[in-house]
């Protein structure tokens, strides 16, 4: 598969994803789970998702079939990526770190079966070279941390902490070549003591190896720490997004307002005030219309009720999806 210079690695051009919510299949109701989300990925740079849960953050990372919209990956839409060689290119280049880290370990094999599997699968390494394939696998534990690697290798998931089993995922990222890697939250689950060498090992990954890293979060805080880039999504929609510190230190939309004044920092306060129950997140379907956040928002009009905003730039690199900023 071609990659042309200069290009995207990924590209998400006017994402929409709806799924069934009735299982009436005469009243074909739907759910909009996503809704004109567009995004570019490059290598060496982050991407981070922020949001509440149920914004859309983990359905845009996992999105393969899109209901509108397209994925390209090196400037071809994915769905017509059907040759084996094609599609083995791009499982390869495209890698996922789950939340769970146990649950993406297979408990019946060892830490060694985990990274020699895919070293196999994509001929990393040739099949009966064994001396090799050990080499290989140690030296990718060495470079993420677990030492010794070789006791490492021999144990299984369950005798592993949480912080440990994520580095073997990334470990496998790393032993397939990966050039994009879709971290779904991959340090909720872990104590907050080892969350910083995971990500520091993931900002590692990003610029020595030239990965292009798409972070799911509901922290804000972490996003900044990792990702150059800052996407803020709220029931499907992205409201505001562009670059990070402009973001953070600038937030323009009520609704980023609301998610950086909920980060502790003794420097800055920013008191945003919220309409009703902060549970009420609506449901969003094909025939909605008007500003999601409308009905929780402070500055809402009539017009915002009515029709979604138009996208306004407001710099180089910072987009917002709101009422209060049209031209």
């Amino acid at each position: 598969m071609s990659k042309p210079v200069g290009t995207p690695i990924i590209e998400g051009k006017n994402l929409i994803k709806d799924f069934s919510v009735n299982s009436n299949s005469l009243k074909k109701s739907k759910m909009r789970a996503i809704n004109d989300v567009s995004f570019k990925m490059y290598k060496s740079r982050g991407l981070a998702v922020v949001g509440e849960s149920g914004s859309g953050k983990s359905t845009t990372a996992k999105m393969y079939a899109p209901s509108g919209g397209q994925i390209d990956y090196y400037g071809r839409d994915i769905q017509t990526i059907t040759s084996r060689d094609d599609l083995m290119e791009y499982r390869r280049g495209v890698q996922m770190v789950w939340q769970d880290p146990f649950g993406s370990l297979n408990p019946t094999h060892t830490i060694f079966h985990h990274i020699a599997r895919p070293l196999l699968i994509h001929n990393k390494v040739p099949s009966g070279n064994k001396k090799e394939l050990e080499e290989t696998v140690y030296n990718l534990l060495e470079q993420v941390g677990l030492i010794p690697p070789k006791a490492t290798a021999e144990k299984f998931p369950h005798q592993l902490s949480g912080g440990q089993r994520q580095r073997v995922n990334l470990a496998r990222n790393i032993a397939v070549g990966a050039e994009v890697v879709l971290a779904d939250e991959p340090t909720s689950m872990l104590d907050v003591s080892i969350r910083a060498g995971v990500l520091n090992l993931m900002e590692e990954m990003k610029f020595e190896r030239e990965m292009a890293l798409l972070y799911i979060t509901h922290d804000i805080a972490t996003a900044r720490y990792i990702a150059e880039d800052l996407a803020v999504m709220y029931v499907g929609h992205m409201v505001e997004w562009g670059d990070t510190e402009q973001i953070i230190h600038n937030p323009q939309h009520p609704y980023t307002q609301l998610l950086v004044s909920a980060v502790p920092d003794p420097s800055k306060s920013i008191h945003t005030k919220l309409k009703g129950n902060k549970g009420e997140i609506p449901l969003w379907t094909p025939d909605s219309f008007g500003c999601p956040f409308a009905g929780r928002c402070m500055q809402a009009t009539e017009k915002c009720r009515e029709k979604l905003p138009e996208i306004t730039q407001l710099a180089d690199n910072h987009f917002v999806r709101c009422y209060l900023y049209e031209n």
